[in-house]
């Protein structure tokens, strides 16, 4: 199944700055006629997991990322506190409060955290001291990426913004040329050695992260289509990576994969979904628009599997372990497929107001969140 935007939300279409329209994936999608979700297949489970501890943040109104880092996770709630939650039982390392509630998720090294707020405000923490503040004149809802005692921050029109961490002076900016329409989800930014990985549009760019100057382009996907609302391409999150291949999903196009240390894509097939993509050293893992999941080889881009168990669930984007393929869905439920197959080997329920973000993994611990703010710790034995 192809997805494709209606002309009719482009008129519920934010103008920012008179230059750059931009598009939330949901309201683009959502319809009182929508498709209702699959039921639960009965399953005989074959994979243990269990809820090893749990959390709490305030409840989730924005675009989650949970950053896991060193030996924690960090973690943020609308309420605009920030948390450094111990991966091995929970405990509660350090919080910080900010004062305002957040528009993106929470990037960390491990020293230096950072947020932005519903206000356009980036701030920036050491453990649980505020060291600054600074507003920004475009909005943000990618969580920053803090790395090498710097803040890099993507903006909704896909800028580049380098902050000093420690005491907050702008070191440089990029800025490409502006597609005419952008997404309003959180879009891609990483690194690979000293490179800076950036989504701008349908390419995944190579940038110095010591002077912002662009060192290569990677072409994710070659839109097509008779409006700008169908050619709309941008990166989505979350990114997945394997050694020096990391791989993309372009929102509506397609997924592909790109060599970080040569800039080169390696194979891109066509794709119409909506988040991003999970991987390992042998499997890519994504959904389409109807949340039919597809695994492809992650060196050769051949067909694995497809899975269509969970068609209309609104899937999280997924998370690939060494024993299983892990996703949410809108009802609260974490499905654990098998890496081979694609068969639903274990389910785990969680809360019912659904999941607000991708799985992440450290060590051997799987943390999820729920829209509510609960957070649940997974360990598959």
């Amino acid at each position: 199944m192809t997805a494709r935007v209606t002309l009719g939300a482009l008129s519920r279409a934010l103008l920012l700055g008179g230059v750059a329209m931009t598009l939330g994936a949901c309201s683009l999608f959502s319809s009182s006629n929508a498709p209702k979700p699959a039921p639960l297949e009965n399953i005989t489970p074959s994979l243990q997991a269990r809820v090893a501890w749990e959390a709490r943040v305030d409840s989730v109104k924005f675009p989650l990322t949970i950053t896991a880092v060193n030996d924690r996770f960090v973690v943020g709630g609308s309420d605009g506190v920030i948390s450094a939650i111990s991966a091995t039982d929970g405990t509660t390392l350090w919080r910080a409060d900010i004062g305002k509630g957040l528009s993106a998720g929470v990037g960390s090294d491990g020293r230096f955290a950072a947020a932005v707020t519903r206000d356009n405000e980036l701030v920036v923490t050491e453990s649980d001291r505020i060291l600054w503040r600074k507003a920004l004149t475009t909005p943000v809802i990618t969580a920053p990426f803090v790395a090498g005692e710097r803040v890099f921050v993507l903006t909704l029109d896909r800028a580049v913004l380098a902050f000093d961490a420690a005491d907050g002076r702008r070191l440089w900016e990029l800025r490409r040329p502006g597609e005419p329409l952008t997404l309003q989800q959180a879009g891609v930014i990483g690194a690979y050695q000293n490179t800076l990985l950036v989504g701008q549009g349908s390419r995944l760019a190579g940038v110095d992260p010591t002077r912002g100057l662009l060192m290569w382009e990677a072409t994710i996907a070659n839109p097509r289509g008779t409006n700008e609302v169908e050619r709309l391409a941008d990166l989505v999150g979350p990114m997945a990576r394997d050694n020096e291949v990391f791989c993309a999903r372009a929102f509506q196009s397609a997924v592909a994969c790109v060599n970080g240390e040569r800039g080169n894509t390696i194979w891109t097939r066509n794709n119409a979904g909506l988040r991003g993509v999970g991987a390992d050293a042998t499997i890519v893992v994504g959904g389409d628009a109807s949340d039919r999941l597809t695994a492809w080889g992650t060196r050769s881009g051949d067909v694995v599997w497809t899975a269509d168990q969970f068609q209309n669930r609104k899937l999280s984007a997924p998370l690939v372990t060494d024993k299983s393929v892990i996703v949410g869905d809108s009802e609260g439920y974490v499905h654990f497929l098998s890496k081979d197959k694609g068969q639903t080997v274990q389910r785990l329920q969680t809360d019912s107001s659904g999941i607000a973000a991708a799985p992440v993994q450290l060590g051997g611990t799987v943390l999820v969140a729920t829209r509510s703010g609960r957070l649940f710790a997974l360990r598959q034995d």
